[in-house]
């Protein structure tokens, strides 16, 4: 089954898996073998004010860290479109965050499993891994 990463798990996944639950671990390390997670492009966004409201240091530079995931066979990085805008407005969620709304739109369409440690999505989308 695909699996979507959270922004938090995308950033423990590939930085600090030790911040994975053990369930998000067996699945990142299925995921690892199947190559089927996806991450959507927002995630990179959230990153990026993280990093510039110095909430977050990878490391490496933003830059570099992209393109490791851009070479990567293990993720795909989605980019959001007018298609999935819209499904996540759609969603009958009151939730405003609109990175959080394009994720889950991004899990539903895909119907796949949701990697995130975020207790308002745990609430919302029924297929989440934690």
């Amino acid at each position: 089954m695909t699996v979507v990463l959270d922004t938090c798990a995308l950033i423990w996944w590939s930085l600090d898996p030790d911040q994975l639950s053990d369930q998000a671990k067996l699945v990142c390390d299925e995921m690892e073998i199947e190559k089927n997670g996806l991450v959507a492009s927002i995630s990179l966004w959230e990153i990026a004010i993280k990093i510039k409201n110095k909430k977050l240091d990878l490391g490496v530079s933003l830059t570099t860290y992209i393109e490791t995931l851009q070479k990567s066979d293990v993720i795909k990085i989605v980019p959001i479109d007018e298609n999935l805008w819209l499904e996540s407005v759609a969603l009958e969620w009151d939730h405003k965050d609109p990175a959080d709304r394009v994720i889950v739109a991004l899990a539903k369409k895909y119907q796949a499993n949701l990697i995130t440690a975020d207790k308002t999505i745990m609430k919302f989308y029924e297929s989440v891994i934690w």
